[in-house]
């Protein structure tokens, strides 16, 4: 059974987000505040984390910096937050965040999310099988070792999300290939694309500047005009 740990401080809506979580069969602990959150973090790694920003105390991307950068956690991470802003999404997403759900939202939409995201980090589903293989992927500098979702450049091994490496993972694999946004976008989220998310190009830009710090001298991902991406 996989645990989700809820960050939320209203107390109806962590009410709300556990009970469609438990009643779908999922494991969940709550936390009303960040800094509960990071001391239950400290002793325990969930599979999935639901995030608000608008936290008590330590703030929601105070607490998703320490999540990716001082604990390097890997654990997908799902922000729920009333900011809508472009600006919003984007700064969080640049930080390491998997998905962004804007409150007020549908129970569906939860359990959807949440499904797409750890069925993508289980390794399962469309696309994904081959990421049990211990075949590794190589192009220029860039090696990736699908076992173990681990990724080198210069043999430095560099940090990604989750969303990350599975963008990079489906581009590794067709190197040739151009893959549209909205493709990517469904081979990733596991959702339809209605062409107003910015999630791909977000994911992308971070792709080519965490690269871009160990080998500056080479680009690895092109962008082609008007359809979407492929290795360059």
């Amino acid at each position: 059974m996989e645990r989700i740990l809820v960050i939320e401080d209203d107390g109806d809506i962590s009410r709300l987000l556990c009970r469609i979580l438990s009643n779908a069969g999922y494991s969940v602990i709550p936390a009303f505040s960040g800094t509960e959150a990071q001391l239950r973090l400290e002793k325990e790694v969930p599979d999935l984390i639901l995030l608000d920003l608008m936290l008590p105390g330590i703030t929601g991307e105070e607490l998703l910096g320490f999540i990716r950068n001082e604990h390097k956690l890997k654990v997908p991470v799902i922000i729920l937050s009333a900011k809508s802003g472009l600006e919003d999404k984007v700064g969080t997403m640049t930080m390491g965040a998997d998905d962004y759900i804007t409150k007020p939202f549908e129970p569906e939409e939860v359990l959807v999310r949440v499904l797409a995201v750890l069925r993508r980090c289980r390794g399962t589903g469309s696309g994904k099988e081959g990421c049990a293989r211990e075949d590794l992927l190589q192009y220029k500098n860039l090696l990736m070792k699908p076992s173990s979702r681990t990724v080198t450049v210069k043999e430095q091994e560099i940090s990604l999300t989750n969303s990350e490496y599975d963008i990079l993972y489906v581009l590794m694999e067709q190197p040739e290939k151009v893959f549209s946004r909205e493709t990517l976008y469904e081979k990733v989220w596991k959702n339809g694309y209605y062409g107003e998310d910015n999630t791909v190009n977000v994911h992308v830009s971070n792709l080519r500047r965490k690269i871009a710090a160990v080998d500056k001298e080479q680009e690895y991902i092109k962008t082609v005009w008007g359809i979407g991406f492929k290795m360059s």
